[in-house]
């Protein structure tokens, strides 16, 4: 199958390491994996910002970008689902249709299209992991606290593969880290706070990890425990599974 890798620009530009991980993997897994020069923002910050027309330029470049491909693989479900959820602001065309059934976050594409059951990685560390709101609320990615039902997390299904891998329990498993795209500048105190309560959850059960799936959370984690000098590491799922080890 051929696959599109999509580099998210916070991931280009602040966590390149993430979209090698990603690369490596898919790669170490069968996969042809591609990665379209010409791709560049999705649209989402725009959108967000209350600009959608001016998103729009974004998002036909990345279905020109992406369209040939049999599958998008990205690691960032805020992204993807911005794709996925929010392409309804183009005019509807087959490529847009493709783009939008066949993106995926990697989570998603390794378990639903590629169905895998083992991974060959270690991680010998007490882990906590960060739910990101947009893989939780809007890809469905696991079951949130607030509706009845089965527990269940995809991310955590592959982490639990990893061998070595132990996950602390958190005080509250699916609160929001205040990063929210434009709320962290609009709202930076709160943000800030909602971000150093997010931390101190996993300090306080032993973390010595912090994993997630969407490095837009990671990054607002761990700009909070720098300035606060914690002893804890924040690590994007995907180098996990690639087997990353730390320094």
């Amino acid at each position: 199958m051929k696959v599109g890798l999509f580099v998210p620009c916070y991931v280009d530009q602040f966590y390149p390491q993430v979209a090698v991980a990603t690369l490596q993997l898919l790669e170490k897994l069968g996969c042809e994996v591609s990665f379209p020069l010409n791709q560049t923002c999705c649209g989402q910050p725009m959108a967000n910002a209350g600009c959608e027309k001016e998103s729009k330029a974004a998002a036909k470049l990345f279905v020109e970008n992406f369209k040939d491909f049999d599958y998008i693989v990205g690691a960032a479900p805020s992204c993807v689902g911005f794709v996925k959820e929010h392409y309804d602001i183009l005019e509807q065309s087959p490529d847009v249709s493709h783009v939008r059934t066949k993106i995926y976050d990697i989570t998603e594409f390794l378990l639903d299209i590629l169905k895998i059951t083992k991974i060959d990685a270690r991680f010998p560390y007490k882990v906590g992991f960060h739910q990101s709101c947009h893989a939780l609320r809007g890809m469905r990615m696991a079951q949130s606290s607030e509706i009845n039902g089965a527990s269940f997390s995809m991310q955590k299904q592959l982490l639990s593969m990893v061998e070595g891998l132990e996950f602390i329990e958190l005080d509250r498993t699916d609160e929001c880290c205040g990063f929210g795209g434009t709320f962290c500048v609009t709202e930076a105190a709160v943000s800030a706070k909602m971000g150093s309560d997010r931390v101190a959850d996993h300090e306080r059960n032993g973390a010595q990890v912090i994993i997630g799936g969407d490095v837009s959370c990671l990054m607002q984690l761990e700009g909070i425990i720098r300035r606060q000098n914690k002893n804890i590491k924040v690590v994007h799922l995907v180098e996990i599974l690639n087997g990353i080890t730390l320094k």
